[in-house]
């Protein structure tokens, strides 16, 4: 079984509109509601995969319960619910996708303010969960009330129960999660320069295993994939440019890199799935989702460089 854990879920809404013009009055073209929050979306595409994964996190109020329904009512089989309740609502996100263009808006709501006895809550739940589990993926914002700490103690607490772990988040909560040595870390360049200070890639990457993490993936936006591993460095990208809703795109990509550990894929391997699902999710026309027949075929097309040592 594979552990997606959102602490800080969301019901996304999507709206598409022919173009969008700031300070202007439109008429929506499409809406869509799915559930949200980069684990949920992790585990949507795991399951698509055909993998067996149990999402855990917090879910709370009208849109935690719109949240569950949608996941679990109306979702593919595959995913189990280990959501723990709280007292604050779930937030929304709303996506306003410009068909003009092709460019994404977004805005998030902050997430509900989880109690210290929530926390306790879930704290003990995870410790459970994680003995059953072959991979953890942390993943996204921190909601108020959750120690920024949060994630190193779930990434100790996984290691200990034996589960590899990815950790997929940004800024403080990022830098002291590296401090428990994660067996994977995917910042994107930016992220990964703001935890640096160097603003190359690579070398960036290479500083941020020193610091803790096991392999460093990190997201290059249009230009694929870099990866920095004990067995040596990669990078992969897509054949052509790909135009879409962008959402949702570096959470497949975070899916690929757990179902290839999970099924003892070879680094490129991995990464060639993980650019191939990434394109596959801007081309689908709801957030979340993946083009099951550009993935295929993209499979074949993406190319993995590099193989140099890791320092």
């Amino acid at each position: 079984m594979i552990l997606t854990v959102t602490l800080n879920t969301a019901l996304d809404i999507t709206y598409r509109v022919p173009e969008l013009r700031p300070g202007a009055s439109h008429r929506v073209a499409e809406v869509s509601e799915r559930p949200g929050g980069k684990g949920l979306n992790v585990a949507r595409v795991l399951a698509a995969l055909g993998h067996e994964v149990t999402v855990t996190g917090f879910a709370g109020g009208t849109t935690g319960r719109s949240l569950r329904d949608l996941l679990f009512g109306r979702e593919p089989g595959g995913i189990a619910d280990a959501l723990v309740r709280v007292a604050g609502p779930t937030r929304r996100t709303v996506a306003v996708v410009d068909a003009a263009d092709g460019g994404t808006t977004q805005l998030n709501e902050p997430g509900p303010a989880v109690t210290p006895a929530e926390w306790t809550d879930f704290t003990v739940a995870y410790a459970e969960l994680v003995r059953s589990a072959s991979a953890v993926a942390l993943c996204g914002s921190l909601p108020p009330g959750v120690p920024v700490g949060a994630y190193a103690r779930l990434v100790r607490t996984a290691r200990a129960a034996g589960a590899a772990v990815l950790l997929d988040t940004s800024g403080e909560p990022l830098r002291r999660g590296l401090a428990a040595r994660p067996d994977i870390v995917k910042p994107n360049a930016e992220e990964l320069a703001e935890l640096t200070g160097n603003q190359d890639p690579a070398g960036a990457a290479e500083a941020a295993r020193r610091r803790g993490a096991h392999a460093v993936v990190a997201s290059l936006g249009p230009r694929g994939l870099l990866a920095v591993t004990p067995e040596g460095s990669w990078s992969a990208a897509p054949p052509r440019p790909v135009r879409g809703n962008a959402t949702g795109a570096g959470d497949s990509a975070v899916a690929a890199l757990l179902s290839g550990l999970a099924e003892g894929l070879p680094w490129p391997e991995r990464l060639v799935r993980a650019v191939a699902l990434s394109a596959a999710t801007v081309l689908a026309p709801v957030a979340g989702e993946f083009d099951r027949e550009a993935y295929g075929r993209l499979l074949d097309e993406v190319r993995v460089s590099g193989e140099t040592p890791a320092l």
